[in-house]
């Protein structure tokens, strides 16, 4: 069992999630609201505190956790349809699950 996790435009979400919507088997998603920054070549000096806090995109985070047979689906899909070429598109990474458990199921 795996963890896929992205960073994605948000006006990309919508393709992404109906694209999972025709995959039998897809396990479900969660999404968060996230901002952030990517890495920058040299040292950005803000004249204000509103130049500092104004420095972050808005994203969003989609968390899965996959069967290992649909994990290369999920990342072809997420690639997919949130790939522009253009910097910014976000980043994809699959993490190993060692446990996993519904909360409805019976005691451990």
């Amino acid at each position: 069992m795996k963890e896929i996790k992205a960073i994605v435009r948000p006006a990309r979400l919508h393709k992404i999630r109906d694209a999972f919507r025709t995959l039998p088997g897809f396990p479900g998603m969660n999404i968060s609201h996230v901002e952030g920054s990517s890495a920058h070549a040299g040292m950005e000096q803000h004249d204000t505190l509103k130049g500092e806090l104004t420095d972050f995109t808005k994203k969003i985070r989609i968390e899965i956790v996959s069967p290992d047979e649909l994990v290369p689906d999920i990342l072809r899909i997420i690639h997919h349809n949130a790939h522009t070429g253009q910097t910014g598109d976000g980043v994809l990474w699959v993490t190993e699950v060692t446990e996993f458990l519904h909360l409805c199921q019976a005691e451990i």
